[in-house]
């Protein structure tokens, strides 16, 4: 994820989706459907999709409102969601959706619908800032009739798996973050180092020298919390809600930055699309918004300490 991301994350994130939209399949999926799926998602045929967000229900997961109900040997599905991310492209998709209305987020269940199930259409490829190269669109279930069987793990699980997926994906958007802000520094250091003015080299003044320090120190931070947050999950480590917040907070917020500083250092040239910075800078705001603003991120971390002290 770092080594794309140094190249472009609209790419990546198109990749991260995928993965994304494959992780409650793997956790939750029966074998069955782990072997009717996750082949052709690995070898390439296929793209996947998560699909949470909705209008009223982006921070505020809990909110969502598409409805699944049963019908004989199906559910069908009305209702919508927003920002997703692959819409139309991926062939798999894992919704969450309310299975008992009246029980808020204990009533939703994770579901896979596939493009092509009568009633899922999509909306139009969505206008960004950044991030142009991945494809967003709205998803739209009208009596959207899927077979029994796409119902994962068990009724009323569907907020869990959506935040197991998430804690599991969050620490590949931090280390989206480090390979952005490693080709963002490349590019200031590599400007800074030709750049002349009165006469030297514009590396040679202590306010350049500083900019670019404080973004290496950062991004070095930044890299060796991800890869240490990334060994203690590959240790097995379950409670993860806390850790991962943290890998994608810290490094996103530092890629954030370390893209502004580098449009800076650029000065005019950053400014203009002759030049890489402008696009990074557009592309790192993102990183601070999806799969859970880092505003939110923060909610978590302090939540948990709260937890985690009232124990002690």
């Amino acid at each position: 994820m770092e080594e794309l991301s140094y190249g472009c994350i609209a790419v990546t994130t198109t990749y991260a989706a995928s993965a994304l939209g494959s992780y409650p399949i793997l956790l939750y999926g029966t074998e069955e459907q782990k072997r009717r799926y996750l082949p052709p998602i690995a070898k390439g045929e296929k793209f996947a999709a998560f699909g949470l967000t909705e209008v009223s229900a982006g921070s505020d997961a809990g909110a969502i409102k598409t409805i699944a109900e049963e019908d004989g040997d199906y559910w069908v599905l009305n209702g919508s969601k927003q920002w997703i991310t692959t819409g139309g492209e991926a062939e798999i998709y894992t919704i969450i959706a309310l299975t008992d209305k009246h029980k808020g987020p204990r009533g939703a269940s994770a579901f896979i619908v596939e493009k092509g199930d009568p009633g899922f259409t999509f909306g139009k490829k969505e206008k960004k800032m950044g991030l142009r190269a991945s494809t967003t669109r709205e998803l739209f279930f009208t009596d959207c009739r899927i077979p029994k069987d796409r119902l994962l793990g068990r009724r009323g699980l569907g907020f869990i798996i959506a935040m197991k997926t998430l804690d599991l994906a969050r620490p590949g958007i931090g280390a989206m973050g480090v390979g952005l802000s490693q080709a963002a520094l490349d590019e200031a250091v590599k400007h800074a180092r030709s750049r002349v003015q009165f006469g030297q080299p514009i590396i040679s003044f202590q306010a350049i020298q500083h900019m670019l320090a404080d973004m290496a120190t950062e991004i070095e931070a930044s890299r060796a919390l991800v890869y240490s947050i990334a060994r203690t999950i590959d240790s097995g480590e379950k409670d993860l809600q806390k850790l991962s917040a943290m890998a994608k907070l810290f490094p996103t917020d530092v890629a954030m930055k370390v893209t502004t500083n580098a449009v800076q250092v650029l000065g005019g040239f950053g400014y203009m699309k002759d030049y890489p910075v402008e696009k990074m800078m557009r592309d790192a705001k993102v990183l601070q918004i999806y799969e859970g603003t880092n505003q939110i991120l923060r909610n978590i971390i302090g939540q948990s300490l709260n937890k985690e002290y009232s124990k002690a």
